[in-house]
């Protein structure tokens, strides 16, 4: 389990869904799409993926529980 997993699955399903959604939107996937691609072992930071005010609240989020 690479550490997007594990913050993803520490942080509220809330929050969770908002960053994927943010992903999702951004390059036209669908949310399970987005998952797949960020948890995948070759993947890039997290916060690649993320745009917009969604990115400062995901690093935020990474620092609170450890993840950055």
């Amino acid at each position: 389990m690479n550490k997007t997993t594990m913050f993803l699955e520490t942080i509220s399903k809330t929050a969770k869904n908002l960053i994927l959604d943010n992903i999702a939107n951004h390059y036209g996937i669908s949310r399970d799409e987005a998952f797949e691609e960020v948890v995948d072992d070759e993947a890039e930071h997290l916060l690649e993926y993320v745009t917009g005010v969604e990115r400062n609240a995901t690093l935020i989020l990474m620092k609170k529980y450890r993840y950055a």
